[in-house]
């Protein structure tokens, strides 16, 4: 077996720091998840998370050495002390994933609000601009009807005018007509006079 060639005190210095410098950072990220709005993850969570990870895998190789000294013949209060960094390791990693799963939750939940929202925006733009095309659309057939009536207007004033003026040539030609008539019979009536005339001036 191989024989760990770091003392356990320095080990266990190492793994105090890194849980020191992890339960900063944690605290650091707790306050990240519970504030955090945004439908992406910023540069700063990235940092964190980024280095939480790091920090966890580097108490991993030290409980990993720390282990190798139980396992070449420590105490039990090296056991114990083992298990009392691994536990802690334990709980610092189930923590940072869960609050990391959260916080992709949150991130997932609000970007599905953001893309309804665009949608219901869309929407009613869109019905804003059915509504503004059928007014237009609206305007447009009154004033063709205003244009129909009017022309339907003037057709018939001007077939009102047209009519009258149909009576009026029947009428002026009824009265050419009796003028006509009446021309024609003058001579006849002018002959008879002056027959009666010549016929009255031989009588004695």
């Amino acid at each position: 077996m191989e024989v760990p060639t770091t003392s356990w005190d320095s080990l266990r210095k190492q793994a105090r720091k890194l849980e020191a410098q992890l339960d900063e950072q944690m605290n650091a990220y707790r306050k990240l998840v519970s504030t955090n709005l945004s439908t992406k993850g910023d540069a700063a969570q990235s940092d964190v998370e980024s280095w939480i990870e790091r920090l966890i895998k580097q108490l991993q190789q030290v409980n990993s050495q720390m282990q190798a000294w139980v396992s070449s013949g420590g105490s039990d209060m090296v056991s114990h002390t083992l298990t009392r960094h691994q536990e802690i390791l334990q709980d610092i990693t189930q923590e940072f994933y869960r609050l990391r799963s959260s916080l992709r939750a949150k991130q997932e939940h609000a970007s599905l609000l953001d893309d309804f929202k665009e949608f219901d925006r869309t929407r009613l733009d869109l019905e804003e601009g059915g509504e503004s095309e059928q007014h237009t659309l609206l305007k447009e057939n009154a004033s063709i009807s205003r244009n129909t009536g009017h022309m339907d207007g003037v057709i018939s004033q001007a077939q009102a005018t047209l009519g009258a003026l149909v009576f009026q040539r029947s009428t002026f030609g009824g009265i050419n007509s009796k003028l006509s008539n009446v021309s024609s019979r003058l001579p006849t009536v002018n002959n008879i006079l002056s027959a009666i005339k010549r016929k009255s001036q031989w009588i004695p």
